[in-house]
This record gives C-alpha cells, sequence and structure tokens, in this order.
C-alpha cells in the first residue's frame, strides 16, 4: 500500500480502531473520510482533525449502501482505499436467546454481510482506478473463538477467509487485499478501553500503521501481540490458547 497521497473511507471510522487508523493516515498525507452511524461522534473526530471528512452511513442496511456508493463516489471521485472497520461485539447465551435471534443477525449483518455488500459496490470503481487497496479488519478470535462471543468470532473467521479468496481473485488486478488482525486492544468494544489485560490503541495504532507502510506491505497485518492467538494452531498449541482465552476471558 502506497503511505500517501490516497482518498481513504473508513468505516467505524469516528472511535476506537477506526479513528486511530484515520487520524494516522491522514497524518501521512491521505485524505480520509470516516463513516459510522452516529453523527456526532463524526462530527467530533472532524473537528479534532481538519481536513478530514464524513458521511453518515449504517454499514448494516443493505439499502443504505446501495444509496451511499453513489454518493460517496460523487464527492470523492478519487476514493481507492477502503477499511472495512466497523463491527459489533456482544455476549451472547446460547441456551438463552430469544427466538428472534436479533442480537446474533444484527453482528453478521454488520460484521460480516455489510463489508462483502460494500466491496461488491466499490469493485467497478475500484478497477478503474490506477491502484487500489481493500482492507478488512478481523480479529485474533478469527483463529481461537471466545465462547461468550460466538457469532462475533465467526464472522471475524468469516471475514479472514473471505479476505483471502478475494485475494486470490483479484490478484491479476491493480487492487491490493489486506487483512488487520487486531488482538485485544482497549477500546469501548465490550467495555474494553479500560482492560489492563488489553493492547494500548496507541500502541497498536503505530504498529499497525508501521506495517502498512511497509514496502512492500504483508498482507496480514498482524501486530506481535496477536501472534498467541493467530500462529497458536501452527504453533500446535490451539487447544493451549483456546483454554487460556475461554479461561481469563482476554483476546
Amino acid at each position: 500500500m502506497n503511505p500517501g497521497g490516497n482518498t481513504i473511507l473508513v468505516t467505524g471510522g469516528g472511535s476506537g480502531i477506526g479513528r486511530g487508523l484515520a487520524e494516522e493516515l491522514q497524518k501521512l498525507g491521505n485524505h480520509v473520510i470516516i463513516a459510522g452511524r452516529r453523527r456526532s461522534v463524526l462530527d467530533e473526530t472532524t473537528a479534532a482533525n481538519p481536513g478530514m471528512s464524513s458521511m453518515v452511513f449504517d454499514i448494516e442496511q443493505a439499502s443504505g449502501i446501495r444509496s451511499f456508493v453513489p454518493e460517496l463516489l460523487a464527492q470523492f471521485p478519487k476514493l481507492n482505499v477502503v477499511i472495512n472497520n466497523a463491527g459489533i461485539m456482544r455476549p451472547e447465551k446460547l441456551l438463552e436467546q430469544p427466538e428472534d435471534l436479533a442480537d446474533a443477525e444484527a453482528i453478521v449483518t454488520t460484521n460480516l454481510l455489510g463489508p462483502i455488500r460494500l466491496i461488491a459496490a466499490l469493485l467497478p470503481h475500484f478497477q478503474q482506478q490506477p491502484g487500489a487497496t481493500i482492507i478488512n479488519v478481523s480479529s485474533g478470535l478469527a483463529f481461537v473463538p471466545l465462547s461468550a462471543t460466538p457469532t462475533y468470532c465467526a464472522t471475524k473467521a468469516a471475514i479472514h477467509s473471505y479476505t483471502q479468496s478475494l485475494r486470490e481473485q483479484l490478484k491479476a488486478t491493480k487492487i491490493e487485499v489486506l487483512e488487520i488482525i487486531p488482538p485485544y486492544v482497549q477500546t469501548d468494544l465490550m467495555g474494553g478501553a479500560k482492560d489492563p489485560r488489553a493492547m494500548p490503541l496507541t500502541d497498536f495504532i503505530a504498529e499497525t500503521i508501521a506495517l502498512l507502510t511497509t514496502q512492500p506491505t504483508p498482507p496480514e497485518i498482524a501486530t506481535e501481540r496477536v501472534k498467541f492467538l493467530s500462529q497458536a494452531a501452527s504453533r500446535g498449541e490451539y487447544e493451549k490458547v483456546f483454554g487460556i482465552l475461554n479461561a481469563q476471558h482476554f483476546e
């Protein structure tokens, strides 16, 4: 990925990992557009980062994506990078689920269908660019699941798999496909902002940006912290790591 000179869309860019990536990528000379559901959060972030743009966008709604992308491209015709960061994580007690499965369905729609739909809508435009990059944010939990959040972990495993297939299908094009694999990071997701077991957000962003700007950029952006999970199977320690994770509830 070229470090600068891009026009970048970051979904879920008003807070947490999305905001951290947006701010650092803007400092590298990119025009960054953050998108999310809450106008107040977007406004707070753009006010703190002059030159950053924002658009309200609900990735859970298929009809919203169909109307959002033409408006996005009309305003930002040079868009050439998307970071699919928006996501939700909720605990689920599988023996106590309501009949409508609202939480599980919202997680699947937001975390998996949303990025798939957005990528599909952007691909024709990206194919016309001199170079473009699709970045999907998965999780260390794609590799070793936390049993308390089964649907979240399943969606992140699916995003990891989907990203690999997308990269293979696009290998003959000028579209680069990358995956950011966060560990447990201090964000508001599941109340982890003050959890001392989580990786400080500033440390995660710094290490991730260093990897993103490496030439050539590795296809999987994995901090050292996440390798406890992401490389568990290759080390022959999957069962051990699964037991530790689900005994202590950390990522």
